[in-house]
Formats: structure tokens, C-alpha cells, sequence
């Protein structure tokens, strides 16, 4: 085979490419939605230290 073929059939970049665009919508996710994120997290820890003092 030569080099061009080879590299045409090669799909192990496939994998990375998969995973950058996975990470980038996450990315995008929590900062589309970082306000309503960070109000659910302080109201679990909220509930959380009431719960702990009544313990």
C-alpha cells in the first residue's frame, strides 16, 4: 500500500475527534447554563449543613 492509502484508511484521529467535540458541548452546557448550575449546588450544600446540624 502506499502512504496516501494507508493514511485515508487510518481512524485512530477518530477517537480524539469524538472526544474534543464531547468535551466542547460540555463546555458549552455549563456555560449556557452555569447560573441555574451553580444555584442547584449551593442549595444541595445548603441542605446538606442544615441536615448535618440537626444530626
Amino acid at each position: 500500500m502506499t502512504l496516501l492509502q494507508r493514511f485515508m484508511q487510518e481512524e485512530d484521529a477518530l477517537g480524539t475527534v469524538e472526544l474534543i467535540l464531547i468535551i466542547v458541548v460540555l463546555v458549552g452546557l455549563v456555560a449556557i447554563f452555569k447560573k441555574q448550575l451553580v444555584s442547584l449546588v449551593n442549595n444541595i450544600l445548603a441542605k446538606i449543613t442544615k441536615q448535618s446540624n440537626s444530626i
